[in-house]
């Protein structure tokens, strides 16, 4: 297996997957300030425009995670991210992560970019698996994972703590062998 050295460009029917960078910062801030978009990732910290455009900005120069902008392809505009992370060279495992703005919810663009960024990992990068963690108040991501192939492993009780009260993660993954037999 390489690494995620390569940053490719991903093309589905309704959204283009490219390498993110600090151009990209704008309509991730505006995203990322969403408070569903909050509650789903349970997202907490403030972090200062110029720490977060240096983060996109050096995103390309990252061999350990492939981070990549989701376009909708019918505007041109930036609506998201989806990200291989949490790299395990040895178990030809990593972790997923996807944020769609309000602008490209709804629409079926999540669901796609998922499933061309999890082909990338196990068609060409050889992955293995690729987990992920969904919070138990978003069930339409989950419904979104399931489409794309994850399947539920199990759950971790009280992961959150989320306006007073507890939430649990749901766990899931994907198996390249899964992967393999449902896209064949």
């Amino acid at each position: 297996m390489t690494d995620f050295s390569v940053k490719p460009t991903l093309t589905g029917e309704l959204v283009i997957l490219r390498p993110v960078d600090e151009g990209d910062y704008e309509a991730l801030a505006e995203a990322m300030a969403d408070p569903d978009v909050i509650r789903f990732t349970g997202s907490r910290g403030d972090i200062s425009e110029e720490k977060a455009r240096e983060w996109y900005r050096t995103r390309k120069d990252q061999a350990d995670r492939l981070d990549l902008a989701i376009v909708d392809q019918a505007t041109g505009a930036t609506v998201g991210e989806a990200v291989l992370n949490e790299w395990d060279p040895d178990n030809r495992s990593c972790n997923f992560r996807i944020l769609i703005g309000p602008s490209g919810q709804g629409r079926g663009l999540g669901t796609e970019a998922t499933r061309l960024i999890v082909g990338y990992g196990i068609e060409e990068l050889g992955l293995h698996r690729i987990s992920l963690g969904v919070y138990a108040f978003n069930p339409r991501a989950q419904r979104a994972y399931e489409k794309a192939g994850f399947v539920v492993e199990g759950r971790l009780r009280d992961d959150l703590y989320w306006d007073g009260e507890w939430v649990d993660s749901i766990v899931m993954s994907v198996l390249a062998p899964e992967w393999k037999a449902a896209t064949a």
